[in-house]
């Protein structure tokens, strides 16, 4: 992509929040919508935000808006949507900030303008509005975490997992991980598995650049490293059948290999997520 594309990116934070992109990074973000040397036209994200709760809890008053200066800090433009509550016929009270018309009316009206869109969301009903934007000319990508709508991820562009790219989601319990470095912890899939040898191949991206679609890391240009697996390195809750499903993402710890120079293999390997599970 060239310098003079126009890239729009719309993040349903809700939808993202509670399937799996809690702490999701949105300078991390940023950058992987920027990789290809785009303009950065459209930097949008819905928010939900309980008035309610805030008058009664002083502490979730002040991280909300703590965050939510960070968020603008990095350059986004926020638009909070207001938690509403519900009471049915049996008094049960249910909770609402749904986003999705403004999301939708936002990026149908600026598409005008932008050349590609990202859309930050696993949410099936967006489907209508992917079809909309790809028929103004725009290219539509999409990153999500679980929960993804199977129709959308096939609708769009190109999906992307947000578990996979470098540094987006961080990992809680190695706060100084150096992403795709030897004794860090990384996420990524398996390629090859060789049940009979007892080994196999996982692939990492090993940091984000415009050759996202250059899969083959043998290529110079690949942004992806591949990793040697013994069985042993990996938990019994993966099982094969796991191992040999590209949607099974991999938690995993990299070191060096004593075989081979600049090599990687792979240590204390689990399930991050499957959608078999």
């Amino acid at each position: 992509m060239s310098s003079s594309q126009r890239v729009g990116v719309y993040v349903d934070a809700e939808n993202v929040r509670y399937n799996g992109g809690y702490q999701m990074r949105y300078d991390v973000l940023r950058r992987f919508a920027a990789r290809e040397g785009g303009l950065l036209q459209r930097l949008n994200t819905y928010l939900a935000f309980d008035s309610e709760r805030a008058r009664e809890d002083p502490d979730y008053a002040k991280k909300s808006r703590t965050y939510q200066q960070m968020v603008r800090d990095f350059g986004w433009k926020i638009t909070v949507k207001y938690v509403r509550r519900y009471t049915d016929e049996s008094g049960n009270v249910t909770t609402k900030a749904n986003a999705d018309l403004d999301m939708a009316v936002d990026a149908m009206l600026q598409a005008g303008k932008l050349d590609q869109v990202l859309l930050v969301t696993g949410d099936g009903d967006f489907l209508q509005v992917v079809s909309a934007l790809q028929n103004t000319g725009c290219r539509v990508e999409l990153v999500g975490f679980k929960n993804v709508s199977r129709q959308l991820q096939q609708a769009v562009d190109t999906f992307y997992s947000g578990f996979l790219i470098p540094d987006l989601l961080p990992i809680p319990y190695e706060p100084r991980n150096e992403w795709g470095q030897p004794g860090s912890c990384v996420r990524g899939v398996c390629t090859k598995w060789f049940a009979d040898k007892g080994y196999g191949f996982l692939r990492i991206i090993d940091h984000i650049s415009p050759g996202l679609w250059i899969t083959d890391p043998r290529d110079p240009e690949s942004p992806y490293t591949s990793v040697f697996c013994h069985a042993n390195e990996v938990a019994d809750e993966v099982t094969e059948d796991m191992l040999m499903n590209r949607d099974t993402i991999l938690e995993l710890y990299l070191n060096e290999s004593e075989q081979k120079d600049n090599g990687l293999v792979a240590n204390n390997v689990r399930l991050a997520f499957s959608v078999n599970r």
